[in-house]
């Protein structure tokens, strides 16, 4: 009698699915990438930032946190905020300057002590998060794509 181990096949049959509903239940874009076209069944709820054709997109995480995305005309996200419950996931949000934010940011608690606020500011990028337990805010954007006209006060 032959016996076939298809525990491992399982497993990964498991993982690989898994991965696919993760990845298709997050449509949420990254900083410096473009905004995703609405699809059918897409929840999130797109508009215009009133007085501009800065088009906001906003989702709401697993953790219940309200994230918006700003975009220009053409689709570049260049700003996300974020006010909820729980801190959202800004390696996803801040894309390819998220490392940057972090080491920075590490750096900042190490010389201030400040646990609850933080303003990370780089040449291409701005990141300032706040709260405490429960009560998350904050924004990150880049400067030299912000369009002409848009004030950060609208970016929230």
């Amino acid at each position: 009698m032959s016996f076939i181990n298809t525990r491992p096949t399982i497993v990964l049959a498991v993982f690989a699915l898994s991965a696919t509903i993760f990845a298709a239940g997050d449509a949420r874009a990254e900083l410096g990438g473009t905004m995703p076209v609405q699809q059918a069944g897409d929840t999130a709820q797109q508009r215009l930032l009133p007085g501009s054709t800065v088009r906001v997109r906003s989702t709401v995480d697993a953790g219940g946190t309200t994230i918006n995305e700003y975009a220009t005309a053409d689709g570049l996200i260049f700003a996300c905020a974020w006010q909820g419950p729980t801190m959202p996931d800004l390696t996803q949000l801040l894309g390819p300057y998220a490392r940057r934010y972090q080491a920075q940011a590490a750096a900042q608690l190490d010389t201030t002590g400040a646990l609850h606020a933080s303003r990370v500011e780089q040449p291409d990028v701005v990141v300032e998060t706040g709260g405490q337990m429960r009560s998350y805010v904050g924004r990150a954007w880049l400067p030299a794509a912000v369009p002409p006209g848009v004030s950060l006060t609208s970016l929230r």
